[in-house]
């Protein structure tokens, strides 16, 4: 590791196996610093630790809550073969430690909803990135909502065409539900922001936003350029501009 890496994400997370790029990743950085301890931080699906560290190193620089990485660490159908035998745990305690937060990072090795039945902390932000199954993501969202703060973050990931799962979740559970407002999307992480009730303002926005993101997955279903395509993606993301984060 180069001098200064120590504290750079970019650096402390090449390498690491995963499909979180860059920019996701700062993302949940900049949700993590959001926290201000009101609640943890979970995630579910932490794979060999590259979103987990995002997570840490924002939490880190903000109040210091605790991130719970919750993963049986036993793989899933999406990305291995069947009857493939996958075990990821060492590969992320070693990843935990050497970007050196071992300190704010619990994991938890079972699965999400076996962990929430146990589970009495209060939370502020959840990553939820586990099995993509329709059954799957939703199950992680019912186990898990009733435990999140109001005014806490849920986010979920791969919720754009081609993971029908996540995509569905999302569309259901946060843009057509009165429980969360200022629903936003950044890459194919959407993340919203739960309420007690919303308002007729804010469900009349969610509406539109869910719209626009419906629009912008199916630009990103045709066969366009990458510069059109990104030139999309990136007016869908300013169009559906979630609960305020800094940097």
């Amino acid at each position: 590791m180069t001098a200064g890496a120590h504290d750079d994400p970019v650096a402390l997370t090449e390498g690491i196996d995963g499909w979180l790029p860059e920019f996701e990743g700062r993302h949940l950085l900049a949700l993590a610093r959001r926290c201000t301890g009101r609640g943890v931080i979970v995630e579910i699906g932490s794979w060999k630790g590259r979103s987990t560290i995002w997570l840490a190193l924002g939490s880190r620089a903000g109040a210091g809550g605790r991130v719970y990485a919750i993963d049986p660490h036993t793989g899933s159908w999406e990305h291995q073969a069947p009857g493939t035998v996958v075990a990821t745990f060492e590969d992320f305690r070693r990843n935990i430690a050497r970007a050196g937060v071992g300190d704010l990072v619990v994991p938890l090795v079972m699965p999400s909803v076996e962990a929430a039945g146990g589970f009495a902390e209060p939370v502020e932000l959840i990553f939820i990135d586990g099995a993509h199954g329709y059954e799957d993501v939703k199950q992680d969202f019912l186990a898990w909502f009733p435990k999140v703060v109001e005014g806490g973050i849920m986010a979920f990931h791969d919720t754009t065409v081609g993971w029908e799962g996540p995509r569905r979740v999302v569309e259901e559970m946060l843009f057509r539900s009165p429980r969360f407002r200022r629903v936003g999307l950044v890459g194919s992480i959407t993340y919203a922001e739960k309420v007690a009730q919303a308002t007729a303002a804010e469900r009349l926005r969610n509406r539109y936003a869910l719209a626009v993101k419906q629009a912008g997955d199916a630009a990103r279903g045709l066969r366009l350029p990458a510069g059109v395509r990104r030139v999309a993606r990136r007016l869908a993301e300013a169009l559906l501009d979630g609960p305020r984060v800094r940097g």
